[in-house]
């Protein structure tokens, strides 16, 4: 009887934590995939559904899959407008020194140019700058802001 009492106890206790997380679902919009920013909140566009930017993970300059796709989408848009040239705008978040973020957000800037060329974009057409940490989308100090500010951002060269 003692254990048929606790059985039972355990399984509402197990009934009502299912029930409860249930209702407790919501659609998240700002979503990170491993440690890269994914969300919409800071995409802009370089033209009608080509997004201007790709997202990095911390201290990397590897492109992600999402990455990629995003610079095909760019690479695509270019060829049809051949007479644009672009400037790749490489950035980073806050933490390291100002030295070592100019490097990696050009070091990200030319990761986005290779890509980009590797589907025959001339490098003619394409020019690199980094602004490191020095111009943050999103000026918060934690995970989600650094992994806004960790972008290389495609622009229309004047």
């Amino acid at each position: 009887m003692k254990l048929n009492k606790i059985l039972n106890k355990t399984l509402l206790i197990v009934f009502a934590a299912v029930l409860l997380s249930a209702c407790a679902t919501k659609k998240v919009t700002n979503q990170m995939q491993g440690d890269v920013y994914t969300g919409k909140e800071t995409i802009e566009y370089l033209a009608s559904g080509v997004p201007d930017r790709v997202f990095f993970a911390t201290n990397e300059s590897v492109l992600t899959t999402a990455s990629r796709e995003t610079l095909r989408k760019q690479a695509s848009w270019l060829r049809k407008n051949s007479k644009i040239s672009v400037v790749l705008e490489g950035h980073a978040d806050e933490r390291g020194t100002r030295e070592y973020n100019l490097a990696l957000g050009e070091r990200r800037a030319n990761a986005a140019k290779d890509y980009l060329m590797t589907y025959g974009i001339s490098g003619n057409r394409i020019s690199v700058i980094s602004y490191g940490k020095e111009r943050p989308v999103d000026s918060g100090s934690n995970p989600l802001a650094w992994s806004k500010n960790r972008r290389s951002v495609t622009v229309k060269a004047n």
